[in-house]
Formats: structure tokens, C-alpha cells, sequence
């Protein structure tokens, strides 16, 4: 049985290195502090896309509003909504004159949903900084100043930040911390932002660009079949000679992206199927997540309680040293989680729940994978796409 402490001894510093590395890669060293707002400033004008967002577009466009930044537009792109979107963005037009809302026409050949939503409320922009806003995304008042502020302390023509995720169900708490931690890993916040790098990203939840800069890649005419268009968004600018900058911005702005387990695997799905797909060559990064992922959900806890059963049946000290090996490298994951979670805002004891979040996250890694390889597209907002 020498070959099981050894195989176990190899694990116990590979598992030690591995944590290390994957949490050391979503340092956010940008920061997007609050400021005092200027007496006046640059117009800035907010563009929202909504499709069907009862639930969400009364309090994203209400926060809007809110801001203490002295010139502003709202623009709220009503994408033909079946629900109540209409009629409230209605009533909010009519309460407030800086709320336009731009009634979305039909999707034509050629164009994904989200890009052209976009495109068409940009047309009515006159703002020298447009800021894409996603409906699920609420700001703080002050969030219009500080990104313009930190904005040109960075001299970025495209900014961007990591906003503060609402976690509210026990789905969103076990499976979103490692989902974020996993995406840190194909993009790392300190390439993204390194010049000398190709390495691109942004989050469409917040992306706050020059017009100029929108303007001199073409828009989102020049994205208009990406899905993931914001991250297509970021390497035209990037790409161009552009200043690219991702920040934190947990203090200008809270996401709620998904409410329950089925509308959280119908995303992210969703978004590791297009990277896949955009990128043949993640397809080896995804494996190496499922696989991580896979052992974390069932080599950890089976680790201890193969040496414990080890020992109980005559182990001796190779099987004390296994159970040592386990519970070391299961302290410091939980440890590692538990810093992780702290700073998005939820328990700490949700580290504990590790192993079942690290499952559902390589099912959907390997549930995307397969769709790529077997060429089924996704279905997102009642549109199907492939690619």
C-alpha cells in the first residue's frame, strides 16, 4: 500500500500548489473609490438593454436617476418586452425627462439580440461617455462620478468593473464565489490590464467607454453577431491601441444575475458555451476546470475517509499521514473559500459547501463542452443561438 501514501503524498503538494495559484489570480489592484461629484461635467449617457425585465428595470433605472452627477441621460432600449417592462419604463419616462426610452425594432439577419439592443439605443446617445449598463445591475449614486473620475486617472478609453453579486438563494451562494474564481483564471484582471498583453475582457454588466473610442472600432455594428459581446467589445478596443482598464467596482455597483439554480445553469451554460466556442483551444482550459472541479466534488471527501478506513484496518503510519495530508489540504481550501466569500459578501461557512458547488460547476462546464463538440447551440432570452 506504499503506493497510496506516495500517490497520496503527490496529490497533498499538487493540490497545495494548485489552490495557491488559481487564488491568486483575481486580484483586482484597480480600485473605483467614491468622490466628491464635480460642480459640472462632461455629459455622460447611460444605455440600458431590456428584454423582459419586470423584475429588474424599475430599481436599475430608479438608481440611474438617483446619481449625483450634474449631466446625464438614461437610455432604456425596450427590446419588443412581453411582460411589464413597457408599461413601467412608461411611467418612469413620464416622471422623469432624462429617462428616453428607445423602442427596440425586429432582429435583423445577421445580428445577436444584445448587440443590436445596444446599437440602436447608442444612436440616440449624445453623451461623450456612454455607460453600458445590464437591467440586473443597480448603481450606487455615486457610480457616475467615480468611474469618470477613476476613469481618467487610468487615461482609459474603455472601463470596466467587477460589480458586488447579490447573492441571494443557496444555489447562487454555493456556485457563483467558485464560478467567479474559476473565470479569474482564463482572465486574469493584472493581463487584461497590462498593455503589452492581448489578453481582453469586459463585463457587460458595467462598461463605461469614450464615444470616441465606441465610435473610432465601429460600435457594436462591428460585434453585431457576438453573443458574449462585451468581452468582442474589449479586444476591438484593446486590440486598436486602446487604453483597456478592469477594475473593482463592488463599491459603485450590485448585479443580481440569477435567482435560482435552473435560471443560473441556463446562464453560465450559456457564457462557458460561447468561450468554448469562440475559442476552440479553451476546450483544453474547460477540461482542466472540469477536471479540477470534478476532483474537488468527489476526491476530496473521499481522501480522509480512505485513510481512515486505511487505518481502522491495520494502516499504521502511512494511513495517519493520508488522513494528515486530507485534512491539510481541506483547511486550507476552506480557508481560501472562506476569504473568498467573506469578500463577496456572504458566510464564510458556505466554504463548506465546496465540493457540491465544484460539481455543479464541472457538470456545466462538461454540459457546455459537449454542446460544442456535438454542435447544439443554446437557448438565451427565447432565442436560440449556435455558432
Amino acid at each position: 500500500m506504499i503506493f497510496s501514501f506516495l500517490f497520496s503524498t503527490v496529490f497533498f503538494i499538487g493540490a497545495l500548489i494548485i489552490v495557491t495559484w488559481l487564488h491568486n489570480q483575481s486580484r483586482l489592484e484597480i480600485q473605483t473609490p467614491h468622490v466628491a461629484p464635480p460642480s459640472e461635467g462632461r455629459l455622460i449617457s447611460v444605455i440600458v438593454p431590456a428584454r423582459n425585465e419586470e423584475k429588474n428595470i424599475r430599481r436599475c433605472v430608479e438608481a440611474i436617476l438617483a446619481q449625483d452627477y450634474p449631466d446625464f441621460q438614461a437610455l432604456v432600449l425596450d427590446d419588443r418586452s412581453t411582460d411589464a417592462t413597457s408599461a413601467i419604463l412608461a411611467e418612469l419616462s413620464a416622471r422623469d425627462s432624462r429617462l428616453v426610452v428607445v423602442h427596440g425594432r425586429e432582429l435583423p439577419a445577421g445580428w445577436a439580440g444584445k448587440p443590436h439592443a445596444l446599437h440602436q439605443a447608442a444612436a440616440s446617445a449624445t453623451g461623450e461617455w456612454l455607460l453600458f449598463l445590464d437591467a440586473d445591475t443597480y448603481l450606487h449614486p455615486n457610480a457616475l462620478s467615480a468611474a469618470l473620475a477613476s476613469a481618467q486617472k487610468t487615461e482609459a478609453d474603455l472601463y470596466t468593473v467587477m460589480t458586488e453579486q447579490i447573492l441571494g438563494s443557496f444555489w447562487e451562494k454555493t456556485v457563483m464565489p467558485l464560478v467567479f474564481t474559476a473565470l479569474s483564471v482564463g482572465f486574469s484582471p493584472r493581463k487584461v490590464n497590462d498593455p503589452k498583453s492581448r489578453d481582453a475582457i469586459a463585463n457587460g454588466q458595467f462598461i463605461f467607454i469614450r464615444r470616441a473610442a465606441y465610435h473610432a472600432i465601429g460600435g457594436h455594428q462591428a460585434v453585431k453577431d457576438q453573443i458574449v459581446e462585451d468581452k468582442a467589445l474589449a479586444e476591438k478596443v484593446k486590440w486598436s491601441g486602446q487604453r483597456l482598464v478592469i477594475a473593482d467596482g463592488r463599491g459603485i455597483a450590485r448585479t443580481r444575475m440569477y435567482t435560482d439554480l435552473p435560471s443560473m445553469w441556463e446562464g453560465w451554460t450559456k457564457n462557458i458555451y460561447l468561450g468554448l466556442s469562440d475559442h476552440p483551444a479553451l476546450l483544453l482550459l474547460g477540461a482542466f476546470g472540469a477536471l479540477l472541479a470534478l476532483m474537488a466534488a468527489l476526491v476530496l471527501p473521499a481522501w480522509p475517509i480512505f485513510g481512515i478506513l486505511w487505518y481502522a484496518n491495520g494502516g499504521g503510519w502511512m494511513s495517519l499521514a493520508i488522513i494528515l495530508e486530507a485534512l491539510l489540504v481541506w483547511i486550507y481550501i476552506i480557508l481560501a473559500r472562506m476569504k473568498i466569500n467573506h469578500l463577496m459578501g456572504i458566510s464564510r461557512w458556505y466554504a463548506f459547501t465546496t465540493p457540491l458547488g465544484a460539481g455543479v460547476f464541472a457538470a456545466m462546464m462538461l454540459t457546455s463542452a459537449w454542446k460544442v463538440l456535438s454542435g447544439q447551440g443554446v437557448t438565451w432570452k427565447g432565442r436560440n443561438y449556435k455558432q
